[in-house]
């Protein structure tokens, strides 16, 4: 019996795919399904980069043809297609830039920026092409995360800088212009103007993702941001202390008010594995990421140890997805890397930037 091309559609609905949470032909990233005899060809393109996770898939896919009656072998191709999501409405879209994702804790102290870096680390390692910016202007943290204290970005025309790549990201920070034991001492203005020019005088070469490293709290830089970036998603980190669950959650209600969609939860500081005994304890407390989740009917995005060797690596200038790519704390980062640009490729597209600029002009 001849194999048919909708009896290998209707096996692929019945997979579901775990990061988009549901079958990818629903998803509409099936882009091709060729049959010649008992042989097929499958042909997937996601909208998330997961370059460690292509051949997991593809495999899965294999055995899900293959189980179809008739079927003697299945190739699966795997690609990934990374396009600009919609962000809140009226804000000037970023030259150089596809899509925003702004990380945020309400609260300092929960491992916000290391959680960041990781996070453009694992995007970048997923295949993507990959900014941070470092949005706190008076206490930047991410030149010494990245090893590039000593560096200062250039301008070779004077009005746009060029952002400095380490570990193949750009990056870009008021930490780069000014020395590092220098206090900022600015009213919100000034805050907000330096942020601004920082975003979009910086000269961003194709950016997929561009992580924006938010400071603490719910005031100026948050403001500016919501009302004068276009901020694709958002990612909340907190500890399970209900301390900064608390403000975690004041993180969430503001994003709400500007709509900007939160794509998820990072929970930091779950657990702590004893190095000499391997005993586990919840220092912080448990549970508390995955009940924000829940409350909020948003996505649990990972949970990551109290691990010593995460804060040497961060100090050192060679975070951990740099330092140990194929260890299992990089693992959880690129997973979450996965989860969160996976929720954000099934958001609505933005197609603004493709389209031409009309003018019309009175004779």
């Amino acid at each position: 019996m001849a194999v048919e091309q909708s009896q290998v559609e209707a096996a692929l609905k019945g997979y579901q795919e775990p990061y988009l949470g549901k079958d990818l032909v629903s998803a509409q990233c099936v882009k091709e399904i060729s049959v010649d005899g008992d042989k097929v060809k499958v042909s997937v393109s996601l909208g998330f980069p997961a370059a460690g996770y292509h051949t997991e898939l593809a495999t899965k896919l294999k055995e899900v043809v293959e189980a179809i009656d008739g079927v003697a072998s299945a190739e699966v191709e795997i690609t990934t297609n990374i396009v600009s999501h919609a962000a809140q409405k009226g804000v000037k879209h970023i030259k150089g830039v596809k899509n925003i994702i702004a990380v945020a804790s309400g609260k300092g102290g929960v491992g916000k920026s290391t959680t960041s870096v990781n996070l453009a680390l694992a995007l970048a390692a997923e295949g993507a092409t990959v900014g941070i910016l470092d949005a706190d202007i008076y206490g930047p943290s991410q030149p010494r995360m990245l090893g590039l204290s000593d560096k200062k970005p250039d301008s070779p025309d004077g009005t746009r800088i060029e952002p400095i790549v380490n570990y193949g990201i750009q990056s870009m920070s008021i930490g780069y212009m000014i020395d590092e034991e220098t206090p900022m001492i600015w009213r919100g203005p000034m805050v907000t103007q330096a942020l601004e020019q920082l975003l979009n005088d910086t000269n961003w070469r194709e950016v997929d993702y561009l992580v924006i490293d938010l400071p603490p709290g719910t005031g100026d830089t948050q403001l500016t941001l919501a009302q004068k970036v276009p901020v694709s998603g958002s990612v909340i980190v907190t500890t399970p202390q209900d301390i900064a669950l608390l403000d975690a959650r004041k993180a969430y209600k503001m994003f709400e008010k500007v709509e900007v969609p939160v794509l998820g939860v990072v929970e930091n500081m779950s657990i702590h594995i004893c190095s000499k005994c391997g005993h586990e304890e919840h220092i912080f407390g448990e549970g508390g990421g995955q009940k924000m989740s829940s409350d909020y009917g948003i996505d649990f995005l990972g949970a990551l140890p109290l691990d010593i060797t995460i804060r040497q690596e961060a100090d050192a200038g060679k975070p951990t997805v740099a330092a140990d790519p194929d260890g299992r704390i990089a693992q959880i980062y690129r997973d979450i890397a996965r989860k969160t640009t996976a929720k954000l490729a099934s958001q609505a597209k933005d197609y603004s930037a493709k389209f031409p600029k009309i003018v019309i002009a009175n004779d």
